[in-house]
């Protein structure tokens, strides 16, 4: 079962106002540094309910998702 777990997200804008999200700190407290974004769209967290605007990016090799929601970042999580 899936619950949303918001998290601390380091980020950088530019120049024009553009985010772009760097780290992820999970709950245990360790940071998880963002390869690379991927994506950026307004879009359903599919598994939990609500929207936002859903970053798909990459972390140590593998594809997730990261949400933003009125300036509060989350994850979809597995218990």
């Amino acid at each position: 079962m899936a619950r949303k777990v918001f998290v601390p997200v380091t980020l950088k804008v530019d120049s024009d106002g553009r985010i772009r999200p760097v780290d992820i700190t999970w709950t245990d407290g360790h940071t998880y540094e963002i390869d690379r974004v991927k994506d950026v769209r307004q879009a359903a967290a599919s598994k939990i309910g609500g929207t936002g605007i859903r970053y798909t990016i990459m972390v140590h090799g593998k594809e997730t998702h990261i949400y933003c929601d009125e300036g509060k970042w989350f994850v979809e999580a597995y218990q």
